[in-house]
């Protein structure tokens, strides 16, 4: 049984309302979380415009400020070549593009490597699912001689969507010696900068520059892009679905610590954990809160809450705990007052479903899949139950 309990105060300038949440089987108890409809100020924010115009933007710095670090939006120019064009991709099912997206600022240039399946029947441009990539280059085989659940292709064409990844390594590879090599030789300033991107941030540009490809290609729906990311790749889509509004619905597969999963329910990974094993994915500013958690002027909840008015799906694993299930669902939950600026209806629980029990609103989506951390066929299917249901991609 979870139970709530609410309590206003002000704290260092902040507003924070105090919620005790009870797992049913380790009753660990969430500490005060941050107000995401209470400025800076101490204003109450009460309708969408407020929201969209002022509490946004201050929630936007203080992620990039404290977590995830700024993300610089100028470069020099872009250039998209079309390496492959296979109509007879599939046993003729779709059509392979395998896109070099050319990308140069001071002199220097990264290329992001796409590969994309589009269904040959499509009558009209395609809605996609775009995955960030963590794993191997062979999860997204373009002959398809490798299969894998975790980029289920032929399963996404199927069903008429569009199905897309890039890998992280082409922009900022997921290692502490060589991260720096990517997108950050474009930008070497944010390296000293205490709120400077690293490699969460930066596979997070990665995804919007894909995305500036999107817009181009007549066969897709640029304004029907889903963007799935597991584990890493679940923290950098909610940071990429929070910056960009041109994501239709933002997917965080086990993203657990730094991404779904609240920083304040203490169960499983930490920031201190983070930090110390990976102090390449967020910005020097975030190791401040190591032993402080407190301290953090944001919590997840409130990154959930940057994509509103647009939709989100978390999903969860049972054997998952140090991605902490249970803290990835109250995320949801506290970001719901915000989506009901926009007039959406929370999702139809108050307690976390049992596994494999999803349940949906028009724009949040949850469940809990029996198993261990990982990216599913199981997942993929609620993904795209979700994304019909809900009319986000019809």
């Amino acid at each position: 049984m979870i139970r709530e309990t609410y309590r206003i105060w002000t704290l260092a300038g902040l507003i924070f309302f105090n919620i005790s949440s009870y797992a049913q089987s380790d009753n660990t108890i969430t500490t005060a979380l941050p107000d995401p409809l209470i400025s800076n100020s101490g204003k109450k924010i009460s309708d969408s415009q407020d929201w969209m115009m002022n509490r946004r933007k201050e929630l936007l710095t203080l992620f990039e400020d404290n977590v995830y670090g700024q993300l610089p939006k100028d470069f020099d120019s872009i250039r998209f070549r079309l390496k492959t064009d296979d109509k007879l991709a599939m046993n003729g099912k779709a059509t392979l593009k395998e896109i070099g997206i050319d990308v140069y600022r001071n002199k220097q240039l990264v290329t992001i490597n796409v590969t994309l399946f589009i269904p040959a029947d499509a009558k009209k441009a395609s809605p996609v699912f775009l995955l960030i990539n963590h794993r191997g280059r062979n999860v997204t085989d373009p002959t398809r001689a490798v299969k894998s659940d975790f980029w289920p292709a032929e399963e996404v064409i199927a069903k008429g969507y569009a199905i897309a990844a890039f890998n992280v390594s082409d922009v900022a590879a997921d290692n502490n010696d060589t991260y720096k090599q990517g997108v950050l030789r474009l930008y070497p300033e944010q390296l000293k900068m205490p709120n400077g991107m690293k490699a969460l941030g930066a596979w997070a540009w990665g995804a919007m520059r894909v995305m500036d490809y999107f817009e181009k290609d007549k066969d897709i729906n640029a304004s029907k892009v889903a963007l799935v990311g597991h584990s890493r790749g679940g923290k950098a889509a909610l940071w990429t679905g929070a910056q960009d509004k041109r994501f239709a619905l933002t997917i965080s597969s086990c993203s657990g610590e730094g991404g779904a999963a609240l920083s304040r329910h203490l169960v499983g990974e930490k920031i201190q954990d983070l930090n110390k094993n990976f102090p390449y994915w967020f910005c020097d500013g975030y190791k401040q809160f190591n032993s402080n958690v407190n301290a953090l002027p944001v919590d997840h909840h409130e990154l959930i809450a940057l994509i509103a008015p647009r939709a989100v799906y978390v999903a969860s694993a049972s054997d998952d705990q140090w991605a902490d299930p249970l803290g990835e669902f109250l995320s949801l939950k506290y970001a719901e007052p915000v989506f009901k600026l926009f007039g959406l209806n929370p999702l139809p629980v108050k307690e976390q479903p049992a596994k494999d029990t999803p349940v949906k609103s028009a724009s949040l989506g949850y469940h809990m899949r029996e198993g261990v951390h990982n990216l599913t066929l199981y997942d993929w299917e609620r993904y795209m139950d979700f994304a019909a249901s809900t009319s986000i991609f019809k």
